[in-house]
């Protein structure tokens, strides 16, 4: 079973100027100008209006700010990052104390943490655990 190609079909600037004129005097919408014309393609005539159109159009995302709402914003961008170095910090040097805690167990022979345990509950007025 073989597939036909498809035809390309180009269309010159000033049939594209027409139909992005007719859509935005006429108040027409793109599917309604896409039947009119026969014009395939699911972006072919919003691509138009952005090349060809007054930008009206198109859908936008406008964001209405308060002094306040964007010093806000940076107040608290400034202490996410403050709190990512801090974190980063933390993290590094729980990273060393574990290696150095490696480190001493080698070189002693011994499980630190363990015998930290033990030391620690043998101290005046707690009894020790069994």
């Amino acid at each position: 079973m073989t597939k036909e190609k498809g035809s390309v079909i180009r269309y010159s600037i000033s049939f594209k100027q027409k139909v992005v004129r007719e859509i935005e005097t006429a108040g027409l919408s793109i599917s309604e100008i896409k039947l009119r014309y026969g014009i395939s393609g699911g972006q072919t005539v919003q691509s138009w209006l952005r090349k060809y159109g007054k930008n009206h159009l198109l859908s936008k995302i406008v964001r209405v700010e308060t002094k306040g709402e964007k010093d806000r914003i940076k107040e608290l961008e400034a202490e996410i990052k403050k709190l990512k170095l801090a974190l980063a910090d933390s993290t590094l040097e729980k990273r060393s104390l574990e290696i150095l805690i490696d480190v001493v167990n080698e070189h002693y022979e011994t499980d630190v943490k363990k015998n930290l345990g033990a030391q620690s509950s043998k101290e005046p007025g707690r009894k020790a655990s069994k």
